[in-house]
């Protein structure tokens, strides 16, 4: 929940001509929606929102659906992140149910999986990934997993200044392809599995070198554009 019109202008004018020829999406805050497509329409930047409602729509006051999100051209819809289930109460269905509402609208869920430091440290982790995943994969099929991206992001390495070693980093990122792998071979390999947990341009290169890791999903450094650019562009090389 970061920006202001003045701020978000500033900072896609930095990034836009950067970026250009690399593979990257910002997911803002609703009310900027337009203002994005406006900045970004013919750039090779795609954009996107940070949550969706799982109704297509009704007496859901507050909630975004995404027949919404695609009138402003998102290409892009995170689910599940953290926060939305640790501050809102999401559960692994309700996530699932997101997910395939962006699909259906033919939007490319961002799905977020990932342990607290309780579960972290309960030697759980997989686990916990797994049940993740599993929600989603039997809500859709693993076949869907396709035409979606997905982000681990370990809760306790978010905005605490902690970040998962590259090598802890990559040992859930390898579980994640080889679960998907016994259930389909091709979708695992072809999947984009994104890292998120204080990724900034100091560790961008050696995270993203590492053979499972195709990306990031940045949080805080996404809002200053050097950062944020430098960390693309390690992820492109």
């Amino acid at each position: 929940m970061h920006g202001s019109l003045a701020d978000n202008a500033a900072l896609l004018a930095a990034i836009k001509p950067a970026l250009a020829g690399i593979e990257a999406v910002v997911c803002v805050p609703f009310p900027y929606l337009a203002q994005v497509q406006a900045a970004l329409a013919g750039s090779s930047v795609a954009w996107g929102a940070q949550n969706l409602s799982e109704q297509p729509k009704g007496a859901f006051t507050g909630e975004v659906s995404a027949a919404m999100l695609q009138d402003f051209g998102c290409r892009y819809v995170i689910v599940g992140h953290s926060e939305r289930r640790g501050l809102y109460g999401e559960s692994d269905a309700v996530v699932a149910k997101k997910y395939l509402a962006a699909q259906v609208a033919g939007m490319t869920p961002i799905l977020c999986v990932g342990e607290s430091l309780d579960e972290r440290e309960s030697g759980v982790t997989e686990q916990v990934v797994a049940r993740q995943l599993d929600a989603v994969i039997d809500a859709a099929g693993v076949a869907s997993l396709a035409r979606a991206v997905v982000a681990y992001e370990p809760v306790w390495a978010i905005g605490t200044g902690k970040t998962a070693t590259p090598a802890q980093a990559q040992a859930v990122h390898a579980f994640i392809r080889g679960r998907i792998a016994t259930l389909d071979k091709s979708v695992a390999e072809g999947l984009t599995i994104q890292y998120g947990g204080s990724v900034k341009a100091s560790n961008a290169a050696e995270l993203m070198a590492q053979p499972d890791i195709d990306g990031g999903l940045i949080g805080g450094a996404s809002l200053i554009a050097d950062e944020f650019v430098a960390i693309c562009k390690a992820a492109a090389r």
